[in-house]
């Protein structure tokens, strides 16, 4: 079963790209891999919470939007590597959180993200993972992600600016 095939098997459907928040690139490939920037857990160009893990966001809302991470990360990575179904391997996944000074799950926090994947890919989904708590993230967002990907053959990638 294809990635893409996988998704609609799940009823999930990538968004469009979310542009930068600043100078920088979505998603870039080297030889076989596509990393990404961070994610933001924007939906619809915009963030639906904001603000401290642990205070202002409860842990389930934080591994929801953490999930919602996961789906801009493959809707970046596709864009360059040339469609979702290039990606056959989630290589490493890092999941910042902004926590409230006592919180301290954000492993749970990063399984919304982490599952997803599992979901998706299966075994290949299985990945190597980093989840670190901060002070604060852009636009007081709880939630950012960034991805690694491996891919079938080294992505052959229009340039942005070529692509605009």
């Amino acid at each position: 079963m294809t990635v893409q095939q996988r998704l609609d098997e799940l009823g999930l459907t990538l968004p469009a790209v979310a542009a930068p928040v600043a100078a920088y690139v979505p998603a870039t490939t080297s030889g076989r891999r596509v990393l990404t920037a961070g994610q933001l857990p924007f939906v619809d160009g915009k963030l639906p919470l904001t603000g401290k893990v642990g205070a202002e966001v409860t842990l389930e809302q934080a591994a929801e939007l953490a999930r919602t991470c996961a789906l801009n990360g493959l809707a970046a990575a596709a864009s360059v590597a040339g469609g979702v179904d290039k990606l056959i391997k989630v290589v490493k996944v890092v999941v910042f959180v902004a926590s409230a000074p006592d919180f301290t799950q954000q492993p749970v926090v990063a399984n919304g993200a982490s599952e997803l994947l599992g979901e998706v890919f299966g075994e290949a989904g299985q990945h190597v993972r980093s989840a670190v708590g901060v002070a604060v993230l852009p636009l007081d967002a709880p939630v950012e992600v960034e991805f690694i990907f491996e891919t079938e053959d080294e992505p052959r990638v229009v340039p942005a600016r070529a692509r605009a």
